[in-house]
C-alpha cells in the first residue's frame, strides 16, 4: 500500500537579525507574559462563577491569542531558513540575491536603497523589501548596470541598478 506524501512546508527566509528578534518574542511570550496571565487567570477563576466573571472571560480570551501568536511564531521558526548576507555574497558573483543591499535610480533620476529581506522584515521606511513583493522579485538576479522593470498599481516602473553589496541588516 502506498503512503501518502507528506508535503515539506515552504521554507521562510529570513535574516539572522529577524530570527534572532522572532526567537526573542518567543521567548518573552512564553517565559514571561503567558505565565503571568496564566496566574491572572487562576486569581479570576477564584473568585466565583466563571460564566459571569469578565475578568476571568478576558484573561482568557488573551491567553488564546497568546497561543496562537506562540503557534505562529513557533512555526516561522521550525520552517525558517535563516540566510546571512554575509555568507551569500561569497555565492553571488556580482548578482542581486537575497539579504544584498540594491542601490538603484528611478526613472526620475533619484537614487533610493533597498535591502531584500523576508516577509517578517518587510519595512519600507527602513528600504527594507521582500523577496518576493514585485520590485523584489524584479531585483533578484539582476546585476549591476541591469535595468529592471515591475508592475506596479500606477504603471510599469523601471530601475536601474547602480551598486550591489552584501552586508549586515539589522
Amino acid at each position: 500500500m502506498l503512503k501518502p506524501k507528506t508535503l515539506k512546508p515552504a521554507p521562510i527566509y529570513m535574516t539572522p537579525a529577524c530570527h534572532a528578534k522572532i526567537r526573542a518574542e518567543l521567548k518573552r511570550l512564553l517565559y514571561h507574559e503567558r505565565p503571568t496571565l496564566a496566574k491572572a487567570a487562576q486569581i479570576a477563576a477564584a473568585e466565583g462563577d466563571r460564566s459571569e466573571n469578565f475578568e476571568y472571560q478576558a484573561t482568557k480570551r488573551a491567553m488564546r491569542k497568546m497561543d496562537g501568536r506562540i503557534r505562529f511564531l513557533t512555526k516561522r521558526i521550525e520552517n525558517a531558513e535563516v540566510v546571512d548576507p554575509l555568507e551569500q555574497q561569497k555565492i553571488a558573483h556580482g548578482k542581486a540575491f537575497f539579504g544584498c543591499t540594491v542601490t538603484v535610480e528611478t526613472e526620475a533620476g533619484e537614487e533610493k536603497t533597498y535591502s531584500i529581506v523576508g516577509v517578517d522584515e518587510f519595512d519600507l521606511s527602513r528600504g527594507y523589501v521582500s523577496w518576493v513583493s514585485p520590485i523584489g522579485r524584479a531585483l533578484l538576479g539582476s546585476a549591476e548596470g541591469d535595468s529592471v522593470s515591475f508592475a506596479t498599481p500606477g504603471g510599469r516602473t523601471e530601475l536601474e541598478i547602480i551598486k550591489i553589496e552584501y552586508k549586515a541588516l539589522d
